[in-house]
């Protein structure tokens, strides 16, 4: 009989590596923590409608990644209701924000969240097609400043810091402003105008993009269509005076903090509600598909699925495409102790039990510790312990007896004898 094995596109994450993944994410918590974000866990379905209309239908993520199903009715006078795996948790943190009434408060919400999400892709390095986010937002009513630019910049000096406390260097931010809600309209009339000649040039999808979503075109990552994209209007021509300002004082605050910055006039990002600021740190170290993370402003996101004026700003990082980075710069096997502090191995079946209240003592003191087998050969029990942990203690007839602990450290060869009751605070030194 043929194994199953996990679905295309979905992948195991073991051991070792999910220690780097588990420091990824302390990382994240403790600086969020710093800057004042509290964590939000949404559900990893929803109605399908909270993405068709905040994301936008003719999104390529809408109209062919997502994972979309009809829920069965609970009566036969109800109409199935259509839900979706999570393709992006933006939506879902503002659905909260209303259903929950947040906004009511007066304050801003700073929100991250850590999870999965779903789409339908083709899967490659760093692409799945079940992958894990990390991100936050900040969102609330005009009057708590919502609005202003300095939660933009604030946002990308935390995301600048994080990066550093990871230990990514050498990345790059690029920043653009894709205008408000009315600037979009103009912009969009005189990118289709370029495009009624432009368009039978490119690929299949942007030609279905410069009829539907005009936008998505500047998205196009083919080589052969570069040099005609590079021909179309640019949004900074088209911004009112308002989003001008906006976003002068937005790169004002990065030049003044320190947050080194690379305009780019074709980063749109590819969901439809971003407005005024876009951006995306980007990293050589993933290749052609070098983006670390990205976000952008969302001000009319609560509005268009049904909610008050809520201004805000977010961002999602992808966590696989950290792990990537870090390991491409070879951080990752300095960052996480790979052995245990210590290995007990109990000589023999009579001492099983002691040698396991013996390894509770030295857990509770806040020790990495392996428990070995009574029917192990010492032989053995040596082997395992010398790959798993720093030290062995043997644990015998003597040792439980009189309390005098014998302890052999793997890498000096060093043998010692500890009392019972010092035991801990030898294995923690190094």
């Amino acid at each position: 009989m043929k194994a199953i094995q996990a679905a295309r596109g979905t992948r195991d994450l073991l051991p070792p590596e999910t220690e780097l993944w588990n420091h990824i994410e302390a990382t994240a918590r403790r600086v969020f923590a710093r800057y004042c974000f509290g964590e939000i866990r949404t559900p990893i379905f929803e109605d399908t409608q909270l993405f068709a209309r905040s994301v936008g239908e003719e999104t390529d993520i809408v109209s062919k990644e997502m994972y979309t199903w009809e829920d069965r009715a609970r009566a036969q006078s109800e109409k199935a209701q259509s839900l979706t795996l999570r393709p992006e948790n933006t939506a879902g943190v503002v659905r909260a924000y209303i259903e929950h009434k947040l906004g009511e408060s007066g304050l801003l919400q700073k929100l991250y969240y850590i999870g999965p999400q779903f789409r339908r892709e083709r899967p490659q390095k760093g692409r799945y097609r079940q992958f894990y986010q990390i991100g936050a937002e900040v969102i609330g009513p005009t009057s708590a400043g919502s609005e202003s630019p300095l939660r933009d910049a604030e946002v990308l000096e935390m995301l600048a810091t994080l990066l550093g406390e990871l230990g990514i260097v050498d990345w790059k931010l690029y920043l653009n402003s894709v205008g408000s809600a009315s600037d979009r309209p103009r912009y969009v009339l005189a990118l289709q105008e370029a495009l009624k000649e432009i368009a039978p040039k490119l690929c299949a999808d942007c030609q279905r993009r410069a009829q539907t979503n005009p936008l998505r075109v500047l998205d196009c990552k083919i080589p052969e269509d570069q040099p005609f994209i590079e021909t179309l209007p640019k949004i900074a021509e088209f911004l009112d005076a308002n989003s001008r300002v906006h976003f002068a004082q937005v790169c004002a605050a990065l030049d003044a903090c320190g947050v080194p910055f690379i305009l780019n006039p074709r980063l749109v990002r590819g969901l439809d509600y971003y407005t005024r600021t876009t951006f995306e740190f980007v990293h050589a170290g993933l290749g052609a598909q070098n983006a670390l993370l990205g976000g952008g402003r969302y001000d009319g996101l609560s509005e268009a699925i049904g909610g008050p004026k809520a201004p805000g700003i977010g961002f999602a990082m992808g966590a696989d495409r950290l792990v990537l980075t870090l390991q491409a710069q070879q951080e990752a096997p300095s960052a996480m102790p790979r052995l245990a502090d210590a290995y007990i191995a109990p000589l023999g079946e009579a001492q099983q039990e002691q040698a396991l209240v013996l390894a509770r003592e030295l857990r509770q003191a806040g020790l990495r510790v392996e428990l070995g087998d009574g029917n192990f050969r010492i032989k053995k029990s040596f082997e395992v312990g010398n790959r798993l942990a720093r030290r062995i203690v043997l644990f015998g007839e003597e040792e439980a007896q009189s309390g005098i602990m014998t302890v052999k450290d793997f890498a000096s060869g060093a043998q010692t004898k500890v009392p019972r009751a010092e035991l801990a605070q030898a294995l923690q030194r190094k």
